[in-house]
């Protein structure tokens, strides 16, 4: 998980035309898809959306120079938040229908219904249209660059204080839990070697644990009297300088909104004229 998290800051420092582009207009692209994607009606015009959603992204991602692989890796790895969400669609009923269809009858009363597995089909390209753009997101955006966006964006100061020490510190105990793992690896100590003893492992992992607590506990003590001393207090804040948006930023802007806008109306009244 904390190599996960210095790997993608490392992708984010690419150079391409995403990674140029500023923080505040891939926060309001991704967040305009977000809520284009749940306007859109829970009905089959979803697919068409959602398949024009994702050729965009996919034609944003191959600006971005990013390997395939790097989102297919990512996308899978947080399948299990959402897919476990999704797969249990399909035992329920749900407000969208009124007639259900009985396919398939466990014990115990549990049905499985096509009506319900049509509303998960749904559900997943709305989830992975949106997810889709999150990654795009992250992946072409500094932790640090995406703070000041949304800072620049109206986000609360003391919000804006508290993450960015969070994702200063974050970095810190990665770099901490790293030289940890390597000095475990260099004593040939590995938690899920099972010629150890069990006893011995938890132990061992039991200090581990500990270790970094504590070191985590005192590096945050020797930060904040740092920051004391330089004259932190209830009022402080981080310092955003302000930064204008280039013409090639407000043209792209423009056109991807009305892009995302435009897509799900156009189909919606396509709909409605053939129903």
């Amino acid at each position: 998980m904390i190599e996960e998290l210095f790997f993608i800051e490392k992708q984010a420092y690419h150079d391409s035309f995403m990674h140029r582009m500023d923080a505040r207009v891939k926060i309001l692209l991704a967040f305009s898809v977000i809520i284009a994607m749940v306007a859109v009606p829970y009905s089959t015009m979803v697919y068409t959306v959602g398949a024009i959603f994702f050729c965009f992204f996919m034609l944003l991602w191959a600006a971005s120079g990013i390997s395939p692989v790097v989102y297919v890796k990512r996308l899978l790895a947080i399948v299990p938040l959402w897919g476990i969400i999704i797969v249990f669609q399909i035992f329920f009923k749900n407000k969208y229908y009124t007639d259900y269809t009985v396919l398939w009858s466990f014990p115990f009363g549990i049905n499985i219904y096509a009506q319900s597995i049509e509303f998960a089909w749904i559900l997943a390209v709305k989830f992975l249209v949106c997810i889709s753009f999150i990654i795009l997101l992250s992946s072409t955006t500094k932790l640090q660059d995406l703070l000041q966006g949304a800072s620049r964006l109206g986000l609360p100061a003391e919000i804006a204080l508290a993450l960015g020490m969070m994702i200063r510190y974050l970095f810190v105990f990665g770099y901490i839990f790293r030289k940890v793992n390597e000095t475990l690896k260099t004593k040939c100590f590995d938690a899920f070697d099972h010629h150890l003893p069990y006893r011995y492992r938890l132990r061992q992992l039991g200090y581990t644990i500990g270790t970094m607590f504590i070191r985590s506990y005192e590096q945050g003590e020797r930060v904040y009297t740092s920051m004391l001393c330089r004259g932190y207090g209830r009022d402080s804040h981080l310092f955003i300088s302000k930064k204008p948006l280039l013409g090639r930023e407000w043209a792209f802007l423009s056109l991807s909104l009305i892009f995302v806008i435009t897509v799900p109306v156009t189909v919606w009244l396509t709909t409605v004229r053939l129903f």
